[in-house]
């Protein structure tokens, strides 16, 4: 082997075989490139024509079809947008011309997309869209169809769901085999061959069971427009007001006529009166509205005979007290929801659209297609979470999805805290902040690129379906300051459910937060945050601001003092394994020499410790050192004689001399992904979870009975 290898280098050293060596490499690579082009330039090609087919296809079957349709609603989107379609929905032409690809004009071309299915269009073109969107308010119908589409882009479920056609469970996907061309529900996300769906809608009338996350998708047959009621009921109006103006016109035309002969007999019969009919013709239009939506008599009937409000102890699914509103953004509709089945379970979704890299906007699109964008909400300084919380108070159990940071969650806890739910919804978290701690303590990820990397949005959606309810700790923070009147109390309450730190984290956490707030654009991705992150830190290594902590504050743990040690720039109280993006600072897993018990988030109990610098932060992120472990307790009391950097939560202020006083509050259900080693023990947390919400709509237990058991089944799982 040694022989050849020298005998090889031999060969490669002599100028005249290496001149030819270097050609034949040089055409070989030149051939290799030439048919690779050939062949993704023939596969682009067929997939387009592909695509064609089945959009022809469906408009040739369109009108058998008979599915409510709804218009598209247009955002602008760019080309070059890896989730963008790249065919537009109106002239079936591509987005970009083979003479401009690779091209920096191509690549920031900006097209209309619809937010509600995905499918994109020329601006010029998307005036002549088809009205061929879902329609998410469907009230009075009985069931839900099917909504084929062409498959535009690349969904967001499971392989098995997006590779064989739910009919004959032949692959789909592969146009250059001479196979039948697809299309794709906007419902349940199921696939199927163009020449299967006649047989199945022949053995199943095309009705749609909503797919694998139905539990989790709000039916559109409980969801009424209120806005296209309201107009229709505008349009009657003005088609009764003509038809009678109308009418008194002819009349007085024939009076006049009569009067220019002389005659002023009026045959009998002929006589009309307006009131009678104005009232024959209001009848004639209410039923015909009935006709057009035969579930507004039903609903109106339920709300009025009942006479009265029951209270909340009497609230059930299945029964409507008064109307919630939701006006969707991005939709600019009202919807209520009606007639509502006790098993009714759905997910409400709750995004912070300025959250860590603002990935808001792209994940809002795609949960839309995903779920009933009537469910989606996005937050901001006008709207906050009590609006969305209103529309859902009827429902007796049902879950929240908040995509966003720590601060969104908090936001988001307090609003159910104050709502008063006698079945508070359990949370989950999709993380899109920077650190995200409570997302990883529930094993939902560190970011949104760990949710993309584990399966998308559709796996996520899935395991959020089949999650564990869980107990978190909220804490109650009182702080008050110096100067105040004692009798006064003035007291600030603020709640803490991760931690709060003072000190040399907080100052990082503060300068942070002020160059953000000033420089928002500058804060575009998970990654650059932590990059500015490690400066504001690297920068409190050299000016050790904090340095005078252990003079200026005191520490009480349950009525004792606790020392602090004198090197030590910051304390940090615990109530999650989770710090600054990650870090244990407790560490459970490691042998101590002291007494303490382990960190649980749902113990009731707190942990408090401290670290001797920024420099050691730094060294914390990588697992090169340990925090020093103070004290353990369940009331906390911080006083500050001088002004400190205070965070709570990752939301930093300037404490001026007081006392901080930290106390239980209360907790909260929240939702945690069953995966990894706690598996099977956490799958079957989430049977008990459902059978325990089955008996309470069921009667057999009341709602206190079944959080007392959820509170068990959390401590049996941790």
């Amino acid at each position: 082997m040694i022989e050849l290898c020298i005998s090889f280098l031999k060969l490669l050293s002599s100028s005249t075989y290496s001149s030819h060596l270097l050609g034949y490499l040089a055409t070989i690579a030149c051939g290799l490139y030439a048919v690779i082009y050939v062949f993704l330039k023939w596969k682009r090609k067929t997939s387009l024509n592909w695509v064609k087919a089945a959009a022809r296809a469906k408009k040739q079957a369109w009108k058998k079809l008979k599915v409510p349709l709804s218009k598209h609603t247009w955002v602008e989107d760019f080309a070059n947008n890896s989730r963008q379609p790249s065919t537009c929905c109106v002239c079936l032409t591509s987005f970009v011309s083979p003479k401009n690809l690779g091209t920096k004009v191509a690549s920031s071309s900006s097209v209309h997309r619809c937010s509600v299915c995905g499918v994109a269009a020329h601006f010029n073109c998307s005036q002549f869209a088809s009205k061929d969107c879902k329609c998410v308010a469907q009230a009075g119908l009985s069931h839900v169809k099917h909504h084929w589409s062409e498959r535009w882009i690349k969904l967001d479920v499971s392989p098995e769901m997006s590779s064989f056609c739910f009919y004959c469970d032949e692959p789909c996907g592969i146009p250059f085999l001479d196979v039948s061309p697809t299309w794709h529900c906007l419902w349940c996300q199921q696939l199927i061959h163009v020449k299967c769906h006649a047989k199945m809608s022949e053995e199943s009338g095309d009705i749609c069971n909503l797919g694998p996350l139905r539990k989790l998708i709000l039916s559109p047959l409980h969801v009424k427009d209120i806005e296209a009621e309201i107009n229709y009921s505008g349009e009657l109006s003005q088609m009764s007001d003509k038809m009678i103006a109308s009418s008194v016109h002819g009349q007085i035309r024939r009076k006049r006529q009569r009067n220019r002969n002389g005659s002023n007999h009026i045959p009998k019969g002929k006589q009309q009166d307006t009131s009678h009919f104005k009232r024959a013709l209001e009848f004639l239009l209410n039923g015909l509205a009935l006709l057009k939506n035969p579930s507004s008599e039903k609903m109106d009937n339920n709300f009025y005979r009942c006479g009265e409000f029951p209270d909340k102890s009497g609230l059930k699914n299945g029964s409507v007290s008064k109307k919630r509103e939701n006006i969707v953004p991005g939709l600019s509709k009202k919807y209520a929801l009606v007639d509502l089945p006790q098993d009714a379970r759905p997910l409400l979704v709750l995004i912070n659209m300025k959250s860590g890299a603002q990935n808001g906007h792209s994940l809002r699109r795609r949960l839309n297609m995903l779920l009933n964008p009537v469910q989606i909400f996005e937050l901001s300084s006008s709207q906050g979470p009590e609006a969305c919380l209103d529309l859902f108070s009827n429902l007796q159990y049902f879950r929240v999805l908040v995509c966003g940071g720590d601060g969104t969650v908090a936001w988001v806890l307090d609003a159910i805290e104050r709502h008063n739910f006698e079945s508070p919804p359990p949370v989950a978290v999709l993380p899109l902040g920077t650190g995200n701690d409570l997302s990883r303590v529930l094993q939902w990820g560190g970011g949104f690129s760990m949710v993309e990397g584990q399966g998308g949005v559709g796996t996520f959606l899935h395991d959020l379906n089949n999650a564990a309810v869980t107990m978190l700790d909220r804490w109650r923070v009182d702080i008050s300051d110096e100067k105040s009147v004692p009798d006064a109390k003035n007291v600030k309450p603020r709640f803490m459910m991760n931690y709060l730190g003072i000190g040399c984290d907080a100052k990082v956490a503060y300068e942070f937060h002020i160059n953000r707030e000033e420089n928002p654009k500058k804060f575009y991705s998970q990654f650059v945050n932590k990059l500015r992150y490690a400066k504001e830190g690297a920068r409190d290594i050299m000016d050790r601001t904090c340095a005078d902590l252990p003079w200026q504050v005191w520490l009480e743990v349950d009525g004792k003092d606790i020392q602090i040690p004198n090197d030590a720039e910051g304390l940090i109280v615990l109530n999650i394994g989770s710090y600054m993006g990650g870090v244990d600072l407790w560490q459970n897993d490691l042998e101590h020499d002291d007494d303490f018990e382990h960190q649980s988030m749902h113990d009731k109990m707190l942990e408090v410790v401290c670290v001797s610098g920024a420099w050691q932060l730094g060294k914390l992120q990588v697992g090169l050192s340990q925090a020093r472990r103070l004290a353990q307790g369940g009331t906390i009391r911080i006083h500050v004689s001088s002004p400190f950097p205070v965070q709570i939560d990752g939301e930093p202020f300037i404490q001026q001399p007081g006392c901080i006083e930290i106390t239980h509050h209360g907790q909260v259900f929240m939702l945690r992904r069953t995966s990894g080693l706690e598996g099977r023990r956490g799958h079957a947390a989430a049977i008990m979870t459902e059978v325990l919400v089955e008996a309470e709509c069921k009667g057999v237990i009341s709602a206190s009975q079944k959080n007392a058991l959820l509170q068990q089944i959390a401590l049996q799982l941790s």
